[in-house]
């Protein structure tokens, strides 16, 4: 486990880095265990499609990541594999939270919420911190060569075309984080697989007739 993670008594793991140095938010990413509230959520499509939270009510927009500067207004994502991915900007305390499938990683999701978050609070990507939740890793995510290739521009190391790969999907959003203007040392990472751990975490790919679903939630509390 990354020790700048933890798992909380009430069974939600927490970035210590955003815990400690920005107290104006809460935050939480879902296991088995717990989840944390979510006020404002989407009704998912694998997309990149950004929705700014305002005057929003529960499910009431189709899209993949949600942005907001309301105070006391929780946003969330549900994931099952898919990499959950929560943004807040340290100076103008603006939050995204985002659900990166390989859909909406391929097209840029992360990239897409930062993008939102300047057009719509002036927030620098220099001031942005993003904590990367639970997720399937490459140590049980193989794809086709039909996925594959729509990675290939985020990893330009790997050798010539195989049938099957394994996809990395949340160092494919860490790369698009740094291209985006993220500083590294803004970048954490739970290190965590839900495929490889069944005791605390859904998969999807592991049990695909579970709905079950794990909330990764981001609230400005001031």
């Amino acid at each position: 486990m990354n020790s700048a993670f933890h798992l909380a008594a009430d069974g939600i793991y927490r970035c210590y880095a955003l815990t400690e140095n920005f107290r104006w938010q809460t935050h939480g990413f879902g296991t088995r265990l717990g989840n944390p509230t979510a006020g404002i959520t989407l009704r998912q499509i694998h997309s990149a499609t950004v929705v700014n939270a305002h005057g929003l009510t529960d499910r009431a927009c189709e899209g993949d990541a949600l942005i907001t500067d309301d105070v006391e207004r929780s946003i969330g994502i549900r994931t099952a594999d898919c990499v959950p991915i929560l943004l807040l900007d340290s100076i103008h305390h603006a939050l995204a939270a985002v659900h990166a499938g390989w859909r909406g990683t391929a097209a840029g999701i992360v990239e897409r919420a930062i993008e939102a978050l300047g057009g719509a609070f002036s927030s620098d990507p220099a001031n942005i911190h993003a904590a990367i939740g639970p997720c399937i890793r490459a140590c049980c995510y193989e794809v086709g060569d039909d996925v594959a290739q729509k990675f290939h521009p985020l990893f330009p190391e790997w050798a010539p075309a195989l049938s099957k790969r394994r996809l990395d999907l949340p160092e494919s959003n860490r790369r698009q984080l740094r291209a985006a203007g993220v500083h590294l040392s803004h970048i954490y990472d739970c290190g965590r697989c839900t495929a490889c751990e069944p005791d605390v975490f859904f998969s999807y790919r592991r049990q695909p007739e579970d709905p079950s679903r794990m909330v990764a939630s981001i609230c400005r509390c001031s």
